[in-house]
């Protein structure tokens, strides 16, 4: 017996503009996912008295980029619920209203306080758009392109965090360190204006009554759990109460939280998402490889600047390869799928990034710097068929009207898994960095030059470029127990990713649901309601569920 096809469920007038619709979802994407990777080149200028940059102190700094990460990780969930509810346009307008406002306010800020106050706020713009723009994708597309669809919009982070370094780099040349938000402001005005005219708008049709309760318990749990994982990473001791006090009023409040849900009759999470072994696996994979690969991120800008002395513009160019690589692979991941399946693409790609990081373990500070580009192209090939085909799944495990919380839970264990890994990581390299230094340290002559000394690679050069002659004997020191830090580091990260593509091959399913994502395991397709002529598609059109 012959089944016919089934019927498409995205208007025509929508599906013939789906590819312009992506751009501007791309463009929405890249801007939010850029805006943290520039801002690190422009820290030093920052940091510089005025009327160069705010003489922001080490603190401040921290906090310029922790504000944006705190604020942006603790309403990641919320905004999911409130496109699913109000219309995934509306959020995604509304966030990329908030983050063009607070950009040009943060490069007019005139102190520290006001800069992280600002950023802080395009924390909120990005919670906003991030979510939407993923959910957006699943209401746009028909099945058979949304794992291509999706492995672009993958590509797209990839090219964003490459690209920031250059683009900040290349401001800082040229302009004051204001600029590196400045240009934010004119990529918003043409998204917005692009939103308006071709995206339509979607949202979950019976979005049930309000649970004010559930997202006041998910929002003090993200927050206060990702301030104390931050605050851990800055003193490097998590067992500082500092740290600590916070992360566990964090996990207590997400743990009444998932107690609450369970038991209302409108929860805000259906937490029995978690039971669909596909669903949880996935979300897993994505915090696991986000916290190996953020950690990386942050020991490699020190070895390229610090130790190898590189200047932030070509810090940024040898980032290239990794996107370059997501580029071309991660639209193309469905077709390795296709052919292989999820389990084994995903885990296959895990490898690949574990390799990436023991190539790490062959650098020193004479390395021939192809090997970094080699292994740059490599980590980025295995995050392309990592990340598109796990976030089809994450997305083909749920309903489809809810798309918006689904990928707002994707979004949230990547941003809390990469935070994790900064903290943790940074941590560890801080303690092996210290303790490697600390016979030379003893020699300085006062207890505070030796104190701040041994905060970091930077602080320690800071210190020998003070002493002038005297210290020139911790140059190489320095070096030599930030590689030694770097490698320690690496070898944890290549075991972290090891345990994730176990997890990847184990857990994830070999094929997605017959379906296709989109729908939930079981569900049953809802019949194909009349289009409009031209107007947005209903999700009772696209739902499938």
């Amino acid at each position: 017996m012959t089944t016919a096809a089934a019927p498409p469920r995205v208007p025509e007038a929508i599906h013939r503009r789906r590819w312009a619709i992506l751009g501007t979802l791309v463009l929405a994407l890249l801007v939010v996912v850029l805006d943290n990777s520039i801002l690190n080149v422009a820290m030093k200028t920052i940091a510089a008295p005025a009327p160069t940059g705010l003489g922001a102190s080490q603190s401040d700094l921290e906090w310029s980029i922790n504000s944006y990460t705190l604020v942006f990780a603790g309403l990641l969930f919320t905004a999911g619920l409130f496109g699913d509810r109000f219309g995934r346009k509306r959020s995604l307008l509304a966030g990329m209203v908030v983050f063009g406002i607070a950009s040009l306010l943060s490069a007019m800020a005139a102190s520290p306080g006001e800069l992280i106050g600002y950023r802080a706020l395009m924390g909120v713009g990005g919670a906003l758009a991030m979510p939407a723009t993923l959910a957006i994708i699943m209401n746009v597309f028909e099945r058979s392109e949304q794992p291509k669809a999706i492995g672009i919009w993958a590509g797209a982070v990839g090219l964003a965090i490459a690209i920031g370094p250059i683009t900040g780099g290349l401001l800082i040349e040229h302009f004051w360190w204001g600029s590196v938000f400045l240009v934010n402001v004119p990529i918003v005005i043409v998204a917005v204006i692009a939103m308006v005219v071709l995206v339509p708008e979607s949202k979950d049709p019976n979005p049930g009554k309000l649970d004010p309760v559930g997202v006041l318990l998910s929002i003090i749990g993200l927050v206060a759990l990702i301030y104390g994982i931050i605050k851990g990473g800055e003193l490097a001791d998590f067992t500082d109460a500092g740290a600590w006090v916070p992360m566990l009023v964090g996990v207590v409040a997400l743990v009444a939280f998932v107690w609450f849900e369970r038991r209302a009759a409108h929860p805000a999470l259906d937490v029995s998402w978690f039971r669909n072994k596909v669903f949880s696996a996935s979300v897993v994979v994505v915090g696991v490889v986000f916290f190996a690969l953020m950690g990386v991120s942050f020991f490699g800008v020190f070895y390229t600047q610090s130790v190898r002395g590189y200047s932030a513009l070509q810090a940024g160019v040898l980032m290239l390869p990794l996107a370059v690589a997501q580029l071309m692979f991660a639209p193309r991941a469905r077709l390795v799928v296709d052919r292989f399946g999820v389990a084994a693409t995903c885990a296959g790609g895990m490898v690949l990034i574990a390799v990436g990081f023991l190539g790490y373990l062959l650098l020193d500070a004479t390395t021939p710097i192809w090997i970094l580009v080699v292994l740059g192209f490599l980590m980025g090939a295995g995050m392309a068929h990592v990340m598109p085909p796990v976030t089809v799944a994450i997305m083909g495990s749920l309903p489809r009207e809810k798309a918006g919380a689904g990928s707002a839970v994707n979004n949230t264990f990547r941003q809390v898994g990469g935070s994790l890994g900064v903290a943790v990581l940074g941590a560890v390299l801080s303690t092996v960095y210290r303790d490697g230094m600390a016979d030379k340290l003893d020699q300085l002559p006062t207890e505070a030059l030796r104190e701040k000394a041994g905060e970091s690679l930077e602080a320690t050069l800071a210190v020998a470029d003070r002493l002038g002659p005297q210290g020139a004997a911790l140059v190489g020191p320095a070096h030599d127990s930030f590689i030694n830090a770097m490698h320690v580091v690496a070898g944890l990260s290549a075991g972290i990713t090891a345990v994730g593509a176990l997890l990847a091959w184990f857990l994830l399913p070999g094929r997605l649901p017959a379906g296709g994502p989109g729908a939930a395991p079981g569900a049953t397709p809802a019949p194909e309601a009349a289009a409009g002529a031209a107007g947005p598609a209903r999700e009772s059109e696209v739902a499938g569920t």
